[in-house]
């Protein structure tokens, strides 16, 4: 063991030890939701997820469950009830030089069925964060958050989010420690797991593959390990043609991120199989994009590793293929 590993060893021991002293620290206290569980909330939730479930509507309809955590989201103005306790730990590790984050998982109890007009009041606390994990997307710590929900003062239910703030593989955290990547373009890997691989490995491949239940025939997207209509595991795939007609779609301007270049349009693209996928409309100016424009599948390589499937206007399709805007592709991929 040289000078160099054994004082990399040391360094990381003593910010392990700084992480794990904010472990039952309280992330949240007293915290109060916006608004009270309400039925045009519910409404909009069931219309998005395309749950149909009559318990959801009508005279003593009930939120589903897995709103849980919805109730007590602070939306873009944020919460003024969070401690300092979580913004420390994350500084902590930005600087230790684990700069980027993703969520990787969530785990939801049920105590009690909300109803219209309950309020929603809580409390989070750092539950625990992880010794140094190294995963495919890079090396870093996973932090764990439970939330405990409480209606009209009664428990509801607990919430355990959990994110892994990590460096990413191949660029050490040197770089985070100078502050990150200053004007670096490499796009943010996708996270592959067991139950999308094959649908990367379709992409690889320049096939857009969707899954098709092997007890219902019903097609999916994204890609599940299970059919949300009949249940049942087993599956295979169909190839999309790759026609499709944009059903919504943002064009973003902020926050500004190095990997993008603002503005770009990101797409709800349904495809002519009759499900849908969120990506890039590329190829046209993005405040030409238009609600039910015919749209054509690509695949764009963003860098030597990684490529994407995109959408462009169809020929005929009333793109205006000039000017300005999205020209070259530039965006936040499928």
């Amino acid at each position: 063991m040289n000078a160099d590993t054994n004082a990399d060893m040391n360094a990381d021991a003593s910010v392990y030890g700084r992480l794990k002293a904010f472990e039952g620290r309280a992330a949240v206290v007293a915290g109060a939701g916006k608004d009270p569980v309400n039925e045009p909330m519910i409404r909009h939730w069931c219309e998005a997820m395309g749950d149909t479930a009559p318990a959801y509507s009508g005279p003593g309809a009930i939120a589903p469950p897995t709103m849980l955590q919805a109730w007590t989201m602070g939306g873009l103005s944020g919460h003024t009830d969070r401690s300092a306790a979580y913004d420390e730990l994350l500084a902590l590790l930005d600087g230790a030089g684990y700069t980027s984050v993703v969520a990787t998982d969530c785990e939801q109890e049920y105590v009690r069925d909300l109803r219209p007009g309950d309020r929603i009041t809580f409390d989070a606390v750092i539950e625990s964060v992880s010794e140094r994990k190294t995963t495919k997307l890079g090396t870093g710590h996973f932090v764990t958050t439970r939330m405990d929900v409480r209606a009209d003062g009664e428990p509801a239910g607990t919430h355990r989010f959990r994110i892994l703030k990590y460096a990413p593989a191949g660029r050490g955290r040197e770089r985070g420690r100078e502050g990150g990547r200053k004007g670096g373009s490499e796009r943010p890997r996708p996270v592959v797991n067991r139950d999308n691989a094959g649908f990367w490995d379709g992409v690889a491949r320049h096939r857009l593959l969707i899954q098709r239940c092997g007890g219902c025939g019903a097609l999916r997207f994204p890609w599940l390990p299970g059919c949300g209509a009949c249940g049942s595991p087993e599956w295979d795939t169909v190839e999309a043609s790759g026609a499709g007609t944009v059903f919504s779609y943002v064009v973003m301007h902020h926050p500004a991120f190095p990997a993008f270049d603002p503005p770009y349009a990101v797409g709800l693209i349904e495809l002519a199989e009759g499900v849908r996928m969120v990506s890039n409309v590329v190829g046209v100016p993005c405040d030409k994009v238009r609600i039910g424009m015919p749209v054509q599948l690509e695949f764009l390589r963003v860098d030597e590793e990684l490529e994407l499937p995109v959408f462009r206007p169809a020929e005929g399709g009333g793109g205006d293929q000039g000017g300005g805007g999205d020209e070259d592709g530039r965006g936040s991929g499928g």
